[in-house]
């Protein structure tokens, strides 16, 4: 009996079926059984797969349809990778995530990384047959590409490999992952970033070197791998949780984060994945597009990314049609016929080309589409009262406090910030009493609570001066909806942030004067990598503005993930924990902040700060700013809840994010320590760094509970009528805010 009914899907492109299927049958079987997969034992006994086995999975049959236009030869090279990427998949699974073995896990995939040669270093002999398939496939593979994809595709199978120890661990503590985490983490130990890069080998058609970094992207191959994740985690769930104890599914993480029955969180598993693919098609009609027109890309960049996209499009639903094919996965209830009433075409790969059956009229497409535009704005929903929060650190404050604050007004001063701007020429962005009131000297007392008072001083201005530019954007460029001058704007900030330290141009407005003393203040005492992982934080942030303007000009809620993940950016999370981190660069290897105990202790630190920042100012940004970027609607949006039940939502992920905090610091930190060889100057930095991020998340909920800005009062005093002159009022309501002459000059920056 199948766990639960599937839901309906979202299929936006129909599946079709490489004519060279037959022949890739053929030699997969044969490649399979000359690199020993087929007589590979399991430590249970009997083999890890037999050909009757393979057969039924048939991996020719995904390939052919996730690659319907590759020639015989390389179906065949694409058709061994995914023999190969399972196979490693199921052996893994028989050899160590069954028997709990940690150490042999670790030196078995600590050997398969050197298969994976470079610089024509030759490889050892294969002791068995994932190491023999993956020698054979790198020597096959890599001379037909480019080194950029060789270190991409290297990336990936490196990631897939080895956070399948964070599965393996998982299960030996009996421990499922909260939403965000397992997100995050499904993209590196599932194989679908490593299959967007086969795309790019299969369609013949690399992604340019100069855009492979850049935002469209990379929100192409996310959402790419979170749909190709989410609707694999669908239909295997009978296999991995009942029959194989796996937990690592998000049908199953969905049931234990939010209480839901198993066909309940299946279908909002669904939602999730319908969101993703429809983020994925905003990435690539407006998103790659806009890139490729910004930089006059020529027509061959052009056409590759275009075959990319395509490509990734095929593969979507291409892996639909044969996950309800496959004996690996439940798809019993799954109707792979299309119905002779149609009228239209019929036949294998034919099928995501009739209507849609959903129980919503719109189908689940249209129906989340729409609920993601017509979200209500300026909706008066009065304070929302934030619940009891998770925190298991106390807050220090700086001694300093008292001479930040006197030098913070002069300095706001001296940099313009109480001028008047484009659109609020009469009271200005700001004004001294309003920003005295924001207090950010606190905050920087409490996060930076060992610096010295010249460092105490710069981090309050840089707190100062990303939210003046935080508000500076949407009231200057967003109420007139004017995104080119906005990114304008965001084109020459860098020439503020020279990394020689040097000359920079004429400042025109408060932002760039701010960052020209900003980046001259702390700039001149890093060496060049801290200069430049700095100016990178920097410009994450302030390009994360333009973010919210596009999605506040298209009217449109944010996808969870996708907000999630940019709310790091627009809350400066990288920016204002680099401050500081900046006296402990050297004390640190680079690489070992790339690895998962300091990425996941980092992010899980970040989102709870954003978090707070959610909770605090929902009423000031959904009831008088009308905005659309706040974690409580966009649970609110996506879960169709109401705002009390997201409310209670949001806190939960804090808790789950902080535990998991607590978890990596009891768990994964130590083990980091050992594994790495760590001497105790290294270990000393790191503990530092989690204990300067124990006072960065205790600070800021500190502060968001000791200021007045989000109190009621303060925002009906701020927003009453007449309060400020230079703002028409305008109509208000569904629809109207983009009649807005400009936004409240009352309104208050998000952060």
């Amino acid at each position: 009996m199948e766990a639960f009914s599937l839901p309906d899907f979202y299929l936006p492109h129909p599946a079709r079926i490489n004519p060279h299927l037959e022949r890739s049958r053929e030699h997969s079987a044969a490649w399979a059984r000359r690199m020993g997969m087929l007589d590979a034992p399991a430590p249970g006994g009997g083999p890890v797969w037999d050909e009757e086995a393979l057969a039924s999975m048939d991996y020719a049959l995904m390939c052919a349809y996730t690659h319907p236009d590759c020639d015989g030869p390389t179906l065949d090279l694409i058709t061994d990778w995914y023999v190969w990427v399972f196979f490693f998949d199921d052996d893994f699974l028989e050899r160590f995530k069954n028997s709990r073995d940690l150490r042999g896990a670790r030196a078995y995939l600590d050997r398969l990384e050197l298969f994976m040669t470079a610089d024509h270093r030759s490889a050892p002999e294969s002791a068995n047959a994932a190491e023999a398939g993956l020698a054979d496939l790198w020597r096959r593979t890599v001379p037909m590409m480019s080194s950029d994809w060789r270190r991409r595709f290297a990336t990936s199978t490196h990631n897939l490999m080895v956070e399948s120890m964070w599965e393996l661990d998982n299960i030996d503590r009996n421990r499922i992952a909260n939403p965000i985490e397992y997100i995050q983490m499904r993209r590196r130990v599932g194989g679908a970033p490593w299959s967007a890069n086969l795309v790019e080998c299969a369609a013949g058609a690399e992604v340019p070197a100069r855009f492979a970094d850049s935002r469209p992207v990379t929100n192409l191959a996310d959402t790419f791998a979170d749909a190709v994740h989410l609707r694999n985690d669908l239909f295997s769930y009978q296999r991995e949780v009942e029959r194989e104890g796996e937990n690592s599914n998000a049908v199953l993480v969905f049931e234990r984060f939010f209480g839901y029955s198993t066909q309940e969180a299946a279908e909002k598993v669904n939602d999730l994945l319908t969101s993703r693919l429809l983020q994925f098609e905003d990435a690539a009609l407006l998103e790659v597009p806009a890139l490729l027109a910004e930089h006059a890309a020529p027509h061959a960049e052009q056409a590759d990314l275009a075959a990319y996209v395509k490509g990734l499009q095929d593969w979507q639903a291409g892996g639909h049609e044969w996950h309800a094919r496959s004996s690996r996965y439940m798809n019993d209830s799954v109707d792979t016929r299309t119905p002779a009433v149609l009228g239209g075409p019929t036949g294998l790969g034919t099928s995501s080309a009739r209507p849609p059956f959903s129980s919503s009229p719109l189908g689940p497409g249209l129906e989340r589409r729409s609920r993601q535009r017509s979200q209500p704005v300026f909706r008066p929903v009065g304070h929302l009262p934030v619940p009891g929060l998770y925190m298991p650190y106390s807050f220090r404050t700086s001694p300093y406090l008292d001479a930040a604050r006197d030098h913070a007004v002069d300095w706001a001063r001296r940099m313009g910030m109480f001028d008047s701007a484009p659109g609020v020429e009469a009271g200005g962005v700001w004004d001294e009493r309003r920003f005295t009131g924001f207090d950010f000297p606190h905050c920087a007392a409490m996060i930076h609570a060992d610096a010295a008072p010249d460092q105490l001083n710069l981090s309050s201005d840089w707190l100062a001066w990303g939210t003046y530019g935080d508000d500076y954007f949407p009231m200057v460029f967003g109420a007139r909806r004017d995104l080119a001058a906005a990114k304008a704007c965001n084109d020459r900030l860098p020439a503020f942030m020279p990394l020689d330290a040097g000359h920079t141009p004429e400042p025109a407005n408060p932002i760039e004067r701010g960052l020209a003393d900003l980046w001259r203040r702390t700039a001149a005492p890093m060496p060049l990598p801290a200069r430049e992982r700095f100016r990178t934080a920097v410009m994450d942030m302030t390009s994360s503005w333009l973010w919210e303007l596009g999605n506040q000009t298209q009217h449109r809620v944010p996808d969870p993930v996708d907000y999630i993940e940019m709310r790091r950016r627009t809350f400066g999370s990288d920016m204002t924990m680099s401050l500081a981190r900046l006296a402990h660069t050297d004390d640190v290897p680079a690489e070992l902040y790339q690895t998962r105990a300091l990425r996941e202790l980092e992010t899980a630190a970040q989102d709870y700060a954003c978090f707070t920042n959610d909770l605090y100012s929902y009423q000031k940004e959904v009831e008088f700013e009308g905005e659309l970027h706040n974690l409580v609607l966009v649970v609110e949006n996506f879960l169709h809840v109401d705002r009390w039940t997201a409310r209670d939502v949001v806190a939960d992920l804090m808790r789950a994010r902080m535990e998991q905090f607590e978890h990596i610091l009891d768990n994964d930190l130590p083990a980091l320590f050992e594994e790495s060889g760590l001497d105790e100057k290294a270990r000393t930095a790191l503990t530092g760094h989690a204990d300067r991020l124990k006072d960065w998340t205790s600070g800021i909920l500190e502060w968001h509970r000791r200021c007045v800005r989000y109190t009621e009062e303060e925002l009906r005093r701020v927003h009453r009528p007449g309060a400020r002159t230079g703002f028409a009022q305008g109509p208000t309501g569904l629809g109207t805010s983009a009649a807005r002459v400009a936004a409240p000059a009352g309104s208050e920056p998000r952060w």
